[in-house]
């Protein structure tokens, strides 16, 4: 709509950890990367579990709009 302002057209479900993005313009296509993660417990209490990126997992997703 504005550069403050957006509406949403549609939800599309990608995969968990898909959170950075590109966007063509021209073509209006999407483009995320995502990896699997192992998650490993928090050691103390008040810790983040640690997040590790597995080895040979990452993806490309491409969404382009429907035709």
């Amino acid at each position: 709509d504005s550069p403050d302002k957006y509406t949403v057209l549609e939800n599309a479900p990608t995969q968990k950890y898909a959170r950075t993005m590109a966007l063509d313009r021209a073509t209006h296509t999407v483009y995320l990367v995502t990896a699997d993660v192992k998650i490993d417990p928090p050691v103390a209490d008040g810790e983040r579990p640690k997040r590790t990126v597995l080895p040979n997992s990452f993806r490309l997703l491409v969404m382009s709009p429907k035709q």
